[in-house]
């Protein structure tokens, strides 16, 4: 009975994991890969500023199609946006 509780359990969280990432959250995700693939091969700075900007662009809209449910919180790590926070320091361990 135990064993049962535990696969119904994991199937209800792996369903509700599934269910937050729809086809056009899929297709942005692609888009956004090759637009970051042309950046990192792109021959000046700007150019590849400009495309991983677009790339960051895209994948917001598609993150807020669900009206910024999933992606209100989410903090701006983008690399090319200078107003993106800084990685934390960090120390080594004693």
């Amino acid at each position: 009975m135990r064993k049962l509780i535990i696969a119904a359990a994991a199937t209800f969280a792996l369903a509700g994991v599934a269910a937050c990432e729809s086809q056009a959250d899929k297709a942005a995700e692609v888009k956004a890969d090759a637009l970051e693939e042309q950046a990192a091969a792109a021959p000046t700075e700007a150019q590849e500023t400009a495309l991983n900007a677009e790339a960051d662009r895209v994948e917001q809209q598609a993150g807020n199609a669900d009206g910024g449910m999933t992606t209100a919180n989410t903090p701006n790590t983008s690399p090319s946006d200078p107003a993106a926070p800084a990685a934390p320091a960090t120390t080594p361990a004693h």
